[in-house]
């Protein structure tokens, strides 16, 4: 199929059955395109705000038969009042420094990413990710992105220790978080939470009206921590809606056989 854009025609591509990394017993497919490179960021900006994601010159967005459980999800920081535990979350990490840089891949962060994808996903797709793959992943693009670097508080000269990193994308209406990592063992600093969160104070700040998190799954136990953030819109048929308690409630678990 194809999808009018002011430059050019998108051609949009169907991948082949896959094992569901979110659900059990659940099969994926996605369709995909490839961004173009005169006017990747305008395409990225439409594509992301119809449920699509990035991942460096591609954007996808699931088309699974008879699922839908992978929903888009974003935040309005206009009406975002921050909990008492995220509050804590960010008093917490206040030693931490935040630096927004160039979309260039550095040795330093992929340690990082190795520490984290070995504790967190040591069975993921990324597993086995490589220097090159990592690259790939940080620079292969022409949309608008960027790193943002959480780095302990420097003692002395020089830069303190990169505790976690983000890459993000700049679009039209919102940030986009495209993928996070961080320091595995730091559990009680809640670095996961720290970058929504901090990305919401950013984006307040220079008045961006979306954050953008990507997919929440209901029923992974991998996607359940995106809808404790509130308010929270999600993607439905007829547009982008709040996120309603229901919506909130854990999906029912399946019966066991006896």
């Amino acid at each position: 199929m194809t999808h009018h854009f002011a430059s050019r025609q998108l051609r949009f591509f169907l991948t082949a059955p896959a094992p569901c990394p979110y659900l059990p017993e659940k099969v994926e497919r996605k369709v995909f395109a490839h961004l173009p490179m005169a006017d990747g960021p305008t395409v990225n900006d439409t594509l992301t705000q119809i449920g699509f994601r990035r991942s460096q010159n591609i954007a996808y967005r699931p088309a699974c038969e008879g699922c839908d459980a992978c929903v888009s999800a974003r935040i309005p920081v206009a009406d975002y009042v921050f909990s008492r535990s995220e509050r804590r979350v960010l008093d917490r990490n206040q030693d931490l420094v935040r630096h927004q840089v160039k979309a260039a891949a550095t040795m330093e962060q992929f340690e990082l990413l190795r520490r984290y994808l070995s504790h967190r996903h040591s069975e993921g797709g990324m597993a086995d990710m490589t220097w090159p793959d990592f690259v790939a992943m940080v620079e292969d693009t022409s949309v608008r992105t960027h790193m943002v670097e959480y780095r302990l508080a420097p003692e002395g000269h020089g830069d303190g220790a990169l505790i976690a990193c983000a890459l993000v994308d700049q679009l039209s209406d919102g940030l986009s978080l495209v993928y996070s990592f961080y320091n595995p063992e730091a559990v009680k600093r809640s670095l996961g939470s720290l970058i929504i969160l901090d990305h919401v104070q950013q984006a307040l700040s220079r008045d961006i009206p979306k954050v953008y998190l990507g997919y929440w799954v209901k029923g992974s136990d991998k996607m359940a921590y995106k809808a404790r953030f509130n308010p929270l819109e999600i993607l439905r048929p007829n547009g982008w809606v709040l996120m309603s308690s229901r919506d909130r409630e854990p999906a029912p678990r399946p019966l066991e056989s006896t």
